[in-house]
């Protein structure tokens, strides 16, 4: 017989109560005490962007992570609506993670995610990709500063950006929602996403996503 991961997780999730729940969410990454559905948003905000290019126009090498160089872009928010901008690279799942001290306006972010991503060499510059978002206003300023594109999923769809999705819930173990993200430095954040880099993953056939990248710039 065989049973599905969502099926054990749902036993799990069902037959856990009192003592034996708190227990039990103690011991999950994410810490939550009940399943959520695919595709559930806990941050509100959506809001009309002007300009944008949907996904559909994303080049074909993005699409089938042909070529690195194509990264996936997010917010994770902690306590008091503080958040830090994560970037997943397509092909290898390398993460960088961007402290937002001074919050996270259309402006703020645009500035701090172009001066991350000129740290790049050219050939991992080819696009961002984004949800609609409206800390993600000023995309144009952003993309004027990199020369990088900037294109946009579809609303509440995080099954489009499915590698950030993934990456976002792992780093859960490490910026959990009831901390104040203001309160993590740049190096702490860097800290972070250097041992994701680190760990081996099965989809990257059990490389790191150092390695990966390392062997794709190669």
């Amino acid at each position: 017989m065989r049973v599905s991961h969502e099926t054990i997780y749902l036993s799990l999730f069902v037959q856990a109560r009192g003592a034996l729940r708190k227990e039990f969410a103690h011991h999950l990454r994410t810490r939550r005490s009940s399943r959520r559905p695919r595709g559930y948003s806990p941050i509100g905000g959506q809001g009309q962007l002007r300009d944008t290019v949907h996904i559909s126009e994303r080049p074909a090498e993005a699409n089938d992570r042909a070529v690195p160089g194509h990264w996936e872009g997010d917010l994770i928010f902690g306590k008091a609506v503080t958040a830090v901008a994560t970037l997943v690279e397509r092909k290898t799942r390398f993460v960088m993670l961007i402290g937002l001290p001074n919050g996270h306006t259309a402006d703020v972010v645009a500035d701090a995610l172009a001066a991350k991503i000129v740290e790049l060499p050219t050939q991992l510059r080819r696009s961002l990709t984004w949800d609609h978002g409206k800390e993600m206003a000023q995309h144009a300023r952003f993309s004027v500063a990199t020369g990088v594109p900037v294109f946009f999923y579809d609303p509440r769809s995080p099954w489009q950006r499915g590698s950030n999705e993934n990456t976002n819930g792992l780093l859960r173990q490490y910026l959990p929602k009831r901390m104040n993200l203001r309160d993590r430095s740049q190096a702490e954040l860097d800290a972070i996403a250097e041992r994701l880099n680190g760990r081996p993953r099965q989809t990257l056939g059990f490389r790191s996503p150092s390695q990966a990248l390392d062997e794709a710039l190669r």
